[in-house]
């Protein structure tokens, strides 16, 4: 695949400072702040205090800042739940979405463009801006944040092409992978079903976060019961939220797709009982054919 880039106009930046902002994030996020550095990124949800989704995104260190690659359209909610969560910590929280533009790097060797190791979450300073590999998988390729104003032409300059707009959006759906808000109910999806373990966006020896209780329950005893995963779509591509069923049973719900392909919340005992009766998965007249991601644990 040529290498080249999808600029993301969908995605902003949150910037994040003073002397309390780690311990800040730290007591409040699925991941473990320590581990961003210069050299490594990662990614990271938000919870509600029963566990249940808000927000994800990804985190990098830009000096002594610490900037959060967000969804645009909910930079604003996120800048206000975190206010709400400041209290008398000496944290700035900065929405700099003007300021900065994201793109995603696809193709053959975009590691050693970016003089990275091919590694989740590898990142550093690069042409006046941020350069890092997708801290959820490498498959995903790499991520650019750089000033808006000359990003096309620093990338340009860089050996990267354009690339079509849905390049990147086909590559994250055939992997699995969730795309913030437009796959994860806010105020009901649960992280551990939609991969957020294997994605690298939890960590289960950090301590505490908030929603921790739920995630941690889920895991140790076992009460994941549906996963997302990619599908195959056999027909017209349903919408978001099509109900999928097996004979006159629920199955799961569609998510985002494009192109006879797809992410759908699944039931995984459903799933067993299709395959073993050879009937299939249907949402509406769409065949859904389940497709597990060769990183998921399930």
């Amino acid at each position: 695949m040529t290498r080249g880039y999808v600029p993301l106009p969908e995605r902003g930046v949150l910037a994040i400072g003073g002397p309390d902002a780690r311990a800040f994030l730290q007591g409040l996020i699925s991941n473990d702040i320590e581990r961003v550095g210069p050299e490594q990124a990662i990614y990271a949800a938000l919870l509600t205090p029963q566990g249940k989704f808000l927000f994800d995104f990804i985190i990098m260190q830009a000096g002594e800042t610490l900037l959060l690659d967000v969804e645009r359209a909910r930079a604003a909610e996120l800048h206000k739940r975190l206010m709400m969560y400041k209290l008398r910590a000496k944290v700035t929280i900065e929405d700099q979405s003007e300021r900065f533009a994201i793109a995603a790097l696809l193709g053959d060797g975009v590691a050693a463009a970016l003089d990275l190791p091919a590694h989740a979450g590898a990142a550093r300073t690069w042409r006046d801006g941020l350069a890092l590999i997708d801290p959820r998988l490498t498959e995903l390729g790499g991520r650019a944040v750089l000033p808006a104003a000359s990003a096309a032409q620093t990338l340009t300059d860089a050996g990267f092409e354009a690339l079509p707009a849905d390049a990147y959006e086909q590559r994250r759906i055939a992997l699995g992978v969730p795309d913030g808000a437009r796959d994860l109910i806010v105020d009901k999806a649960t992280l551990l079903e939609n991969g957020f373990e294997e994605l690298h966006g939890v960590d289960f020896k950090k301590g505490c976060f908030v929603g921790q209780e739920l995630t941690a329950r889920m895991k140790y005893r076992g009460l994941v019961r549906k996963r997302l995963m990619p599908v195959e779509l056999r027909g017209p591509c349903p919408d978001a939220g099509a109900i999928i069923r097996l004979g006159d049973k629920e199955a799961g719900e569609m998510r985002s797709s494009i192109n006879g392909q797809g992410l759908a919340l699944l039931r995984l005992e459903q799933i067993a009982k299709a395959a073993e009766a050879g009937t299939p998965l249907l949402a509406g007249e769409t065949e859904v054919v389940p497709l597990k991601p060769a990183w998921a644990n399930f």
